[in-house]
């Protein structure tokens, strides 16, 4: 829940958790964001605003820990970074409502069910497979907007 959270500044960056990392917010816009800790991984990944983090391999959706480096996750996405961060630092992922990518989905068109199988980093592709982890939709996909439906 957002409840105990006044003005929450999404852009900011925190060298230290600001709050517990987890932490939902839920804006008035009907747009719903998670504070996560960031880490770039073996190839050293920093996160970029506007891109899409993914949980890190095993243990990352329960820490809340996410990464740019599609390598180094299990291909569940967490949400679209807002601001650029490095590691160990700690910001907010939006998880719902719709978004727009600073990079290229992979391939798809409106409609098309996104997941970060197949997508290289920072980004989505389109899935049709049961087993791949959906974590958004195609809004405009030739404008890069999404409708998030990452997990809480």
């Amino acid at each position: 829940m957002s409840v105990g959270i006044v003005g929450v500044d999404l852009t900011r960056v925190d060298t230290s958790a600001e709050f517990t990392p987890g932490r939902i917010y839920e804006a008035a816009d009907g747009k719903v964001y998670k504070y996560v800790s960031y880490s770039e991984e073996a190839a050293a990944v920093d996160g970029v605003a506007g891109e899409v983090a993914y949980f890190v391999s095993d243990t990352g959706y329960l820490a809340h820990d996410v990464t740019s480096d599609l390598s180094a996750s299990d291909e569940v996405g967490a949400g679209v970074l807002q601001a650029a961060l490095s590691d160990n630092e700690y910001g907010w992922i939006q998880i719902e409502g719709p978004a727009t990518l600073t990079i290229a989905l992979t391939a798809g068109v409106d409609g098309d069910p996104l997941t970060p199988t197949g997508a290289g980093d920072g980004t989505l592709d389109v899935t049709a497979a049961a087993t791949s982890a959906v974590c958004a939709f195609a809004g405009d996909a030739s404008a890069n907007e999404i409708m998030c439906a990452f997990p809480r």
